[in-house]
């Protein structure tokens, strides 16, 4: 390691729990007091603060990111025999979570410069037994909705946004999770609002399908021990509700910092003069990116990954295998090849540190020590 320069973690929780640490004990202690753990007053109330920062008319707190997928799908009957339409370059849940209610993920290939999904290659996989599109906000942009939104209004089909990464974002002034038929978040700790476990949300401006989401996080009860569905046990524990009330009123400021810090990676990597560093985009015109990841591409990621590590600064490979390429998902008989912008990126990107308490000398040491790696 180089005693020059500092260690950069991937992420570093603790700088956030230091600004807020007395207000979120304060929560924690008032639940305990109130010894009620399960849905309630707290979760009513983070639920009625997220609707109205999200500008949604529904939002429905569940146990995770994965399970607000899952409970979509199932609230919106898709199973055996259907189709559903998705990425194959994501977190696993995307995907997962279709095979999980019986239906067949149909993956397509991302757009190179957005890891999105292409909306080209969405209409040329789509067939009668389509019955979702599943597009993926990934590393904090959204993906270009007006094609997709369009392509799933001519076949009468809803579009599930999973925006477990993009909190926050925006799409032509029009915020991620309200764009299409409903909107999946995640609260998992290294979200830009994370919570102390898992957590995450489903959002909708349709009132029946929230009214179905409501009811199968709770096994389909209504009332209590009178199962009308059976659903599962997707309900947020009143602990993390307090939580994500304490940080909610500071994701702003912090997706802010986020965002101040990937245009300062932007002008390091330019000054250091790395041409073969391939940086995220510009911000297309009426977008928000807000950066849950910072990814770049280059070459021989993963040499220069292990020598930034010895570094002591932290990156992560998000990720490695394309859907297509999983061996769960072999009986689907996509062939190595099949997807060549999500197999070159999982090829060749890396994330690096973007929380927003990084300091402008964590990120010189990052830009640095990548500066060594390629002989720059």
């Amino acid at each position: 390691m180089d005693l020059a320069r500092p260690a950069v973690p991937l992420l570093d929780l603790r700088a956030q729990y230091a600004s807020i640490r007395s207000r979120v004990l304060e929560a924690i202690e008032r639940v305990c007091d109130s010894q009620h753990f399960i849905m309630g007053p707290e979760v009513e109330a983070l639920e009625r603060e997220l609707r109205d920062a999200l500008e949604v008319e529904h939002a429905i707190a569940v146990s995770s990111g994965t399970d607000a997928i899952l409970a979509t799908l199932m609230a919106l009957n898709i199973g055996p025999g259907d189709e559903v339409i998705t990425s194959t370059y994501s977190f696993f849940a995307t995907a997962g979570c279709i095979s999980r209610v019986g239906a067949t993920p149909v993956f397509v290939d991302i757009v190179p410069g957005t890891y999105n999904l292409d909306p080209a290659a969405v209409r040329a996989a789509m067939t009668p037994r389509t019955r979702a599109i599943l597009p993926v906000h990934l590393y904090g942009l959204c993906a270009d909705m007006a094609p997709l939104l369009q392509l799933a209004a001519n076949a009468n089909v809803p579009v599930i946004e999973d925006a477990c990464q993009a909190i926050g974002a925006r799409y032509r002034g029009t915020q991620a999770g309200s764009l299409g038929t409903a909107g999946c978040f995640s609260f998992f700790p290294s979200k830009n609002l994370g919570g102390f476990g898992d957590g995450g949300l489903v959002t909708t401006s349709d009132a029946a399908l929230a009214r179905e989401v409501r009811l199968l996080r709770n096994h389909g009860a209504e009332p209590k021990y009178f199962h009308k569905r059976i659903g599962g046990n997707f309900r947020l524990d009143a602990l993390q509700a307090a939580v994500l009330r304490v940080k909610l009123p500071h994701l702003a400021d912090w997706t802010e910092r986020r965002r101040a810090n990937a245009a300062h990676y932007q002008a390091l990597l330019a000054e250091a003069g790395l041409t073969n560093v391939v940086t995220p985009p510009e911000e297309p015109a009426g977008y928000r990116h807000v950066f849950n990841q910072f990814i770049v591409r280059l070459p021989e990621r993963d040499r220069v990954r292990k020598q930034l590590a010895a570094e002591g600064i932290g990156s992560e490979i998000y990720y490695p295998v394309p859907f297509h390429l999983q061996q769960c998902f072999a009986s689907l008989n996509y062939a190595r090849g099949r997807f060549p912008h999500a197999e070159a990126a999982a090829a060749t990107t890396l994330a690096l540190p973007i929380y927003a308490e990084l300091t402008p000398a964590q990120q010189a040491a990052v830009v640095g020590a990548i500066a060594g790696a390629l002989g720059g």
